[in-house]
């Protein structure tokens, strides 16, 4: 079983993410669940979403306490809470950021990888300048770095998904596919 963990804010759609890659994950022919887990629910709040994937039937139900990858929306969570708490040593993290994985003090322990998700939201018109929406965008970025999920299987359930601006969310998780930055490949300590 593969789990993932998503940190974000209210408002950066988490959420939502998590269900389109869920579904999306379903189209493949696997067994996929998503769920949030939510503090204060209202806009910029900190949230947490989780997916598992895997190829049998998933009867666990709880919250991802070690995950495989982390999905970070918002890179200021980064100085908030522990995000990589519990993530295993082989684990990934992939953050919004203009800056490279190096950038990251945590770059040192795991896998680190960024795209500007943020940019890529307002390119495509995502949101707004100062609140982009960059869930679809963060999707994309994640096919290329794992490979647990294929881009065209993401587009086709997004365009499922998402009822407003479907073709600009489906450009923007092209676009962050082609520009991921993987800063450093961390190997598992024997």
């Amino acid at each position: 079983m593969i789990e993932i963990r998503m940190h974000g804010r209210g408002g950066q759609g988490a959420v939502v993410a998590c269900k389109i890659l869920a579904s999306a994950l379903f189209k493949e022919g696997k067994f996929s669940q998503s769920f949030p887990a939510f503090g204060v629910e209202r806009r910029g709040a900190p949230v947490m979403a989780f997916i598992r994937v895997d190829n049998k039937p998933i009867h666990l139900r709880t919250e991802i306490y070690e995950p495989d990858h982390l999905i970070i929306l918002d890179p200021t969570l980064l100085q908030t809470i522990d995000v990589t708490r519990g993530l295993k040593p082989e684990g990934t993290v992939l953050i919004n950021s203009p800056f490279p994985g190096e950038h990251f003090e945590l770059s040192k322990k795991f896998t680190v990888a960024t795209v500007d998700a943020s940019k890529i939201a307002v390119r495509h018109r995502l949101g707004s300048r100062s609140i982009p929406i960059v869930n679809t965008a963060i999707l994309g970025a994640f096919s290329r770095l794992t490979g647990v999920v294929g881009l065209e299987a993401l587009v086709k359930a997004l365009r499922e998904s998402v009822p407003i601006h479907p073709e600009e969310n489906a450009a923007a998780t092209r676009d962050a596919y082609r520009e991921l930055f993987v800063a450093n490949t961390v190997q598992a300590q024997e």
